[in-house]
């Protein structure tokens, strides 16, 4: 069997975001996982165990750490010319560029990179300059470039990052689909929801808006904050679930947006949770304000659970979101544009709503079912050995 190396800069990624993918693909390939096993090597050998592949630890930083980049990459460049694969596959940007620059060193012939968002395009000055050249360099030492979404095509060609010929969105977008079996609001009997609603103290008459993500700044977080305590002012019944954790260090809120969150008593912040199904199935709507995504999992598990969104205008929810059929579609970073979108909603018949939530489940299923993700990045696969 051909080798192929899978690497991201930090597990969860490698075991989240391509779960069930690399078990998949040992199917025809030896796969080989890699990701920084700095203090994490319980998660490591949970991939290992989960998905049936021998995992090996490389430190690596998702910030700019040159000393210790350089040495990752040279521990890279070491495994690949030991391994020979004939694939090494990249995920998340640190990975991506060390992954790609030490694959091209080590000669291997199959050097793909996948773009599942870019957060350059929200930073400015030299730190934007530095970001933009570190972009150039991955998608130089690839040989193919997967954007996980038609929006970031546009996005990278308009930076002249590299040419169309490298770029190629595989099926309808999406690095990992969705397993619309799993995520599916048949999975629970009433009483769990009705348990839960209890705990959180949600009742019959209640219309609970849902966000899922990290609270932090770049998911519209602030914005949203903003949104619901106007809103909340005007309609009795309006609840807010957060279902997520704060990055302090990277990407903090707004001190008054912490206080809020902390203080409002129909703000819910339950922190992060391993299963968000339940937390979806008590919920009306989704709202997920961000600045920029790659394609983003939450819209499309929310739609796979029936739950229309509100989304903003920016690539890959306005790939998933179709307005006024599955869900809304708003500007990014506005406060007013967002607060009528859910007063919108909130106002909606709830036959309205069931009805759009029906369409975003077929939606999910018809365009991003897992399975089928994973059968047209093997085809892409195959096609290398054909060359």
């Amino acid at each position: 069997m051909k080798k192929l190396i899978r690497l991201t800069t930090v597990p969860q990624s490698l075991g989240g975001l391509l779960k069930g993918q690399l078990k998949f693909m040992t199917q025809h390939y030896s796969v080989i996982g890699i990701s920084s096993d700095s203090g994490d090597v319980n998660s490591l050998m949970a991939v290992s165990r989960d998905e049936g592949i021998r995992v090996e630890g490389v430190e690596m930083t998702r910030k700019i750490t040159i000393l210790r980049d350089i040495k990752a990459l040279f521990r890279l460049y070491r495994i690949f010319k030991q391994e020979k694969p004939f694939i090494v596959h990249t995920h998340t940007p640190k990975a991506g560029t060390l992954g790609m620059v030490a694959a091209k060193l080590a000669g291997v012939p199959n050097r793909l990179h996948t773009i599942a968002g870019l957060p350059l395009v929200e930073q400015r000055g030299p730190k934007r300059r530095l970001l933009n050249l570190v972009e150039r360099i991955t998608y130089s030492a690839a040989t193919r470039i997967y954007p996980n979404s038609y929006g970031l095509v546009d996005i990278i060609l308009k930076n002249r990052f590299t040419n169309k010929t490298k770029l190629k969105v595989i099926g309808n977008g999406s690095s990992n689909g969705i397993n619309t079996q799993y995520f599916s609001p048949n999975l629970f009997g009433s009483e769990k929801v009705v348990a839960l609603k209890k705990e959180l103290e949600i009742v019959t008459t209640d219309f609970t808006f849902v966000f899922i993500g990290r609270l932090v700044k770049d998911k519209g977080i602030n914005e949203l904050i903003q949104s619901f305590v106007k809103l909340a002012e005007e309609m009795d019944y309006v609840k807010l679930l957060l279902v997520g954790s704060y990055e302090s260090e990277l990407d903090p809120l707004l001190p008054d947006t912490v206080k809020t969150i902390e203080t409002h008593d129909r703000i819910l912040g339950v922190g992060w949770q391993a299963d968000v199904r339940l937390y979806l199935l008590v919920s009306d709507t989704l709202v997920f304000p961000s600045y920029r995504e790659g394609f983003p999992n939450v819209v499309m598990q929310a739609g796979s659970m029936e739950l229309p969104g509100i989304v903003t205008n920016i690539n890959g929810c306005n790939e998933i979101i179709t307005e006024g059929q599955n869900g809304f579609i708003i500007p990014p970073k506005q406060v007013d544009a967002l607060y009528t979108a859910m007063k919108k909603v909130a106002l909606m018949q709830k036959e309205e709503i069931i009805s759009m939530g029906k369409k975003a489940r077929k939606l999910v299923i018809s365009k991003y079912e897992q399975r089928f993700v994973w059968e047209e990045l093997l085809k892409e696969y195959k096609k290398l050995e054909n060359h």
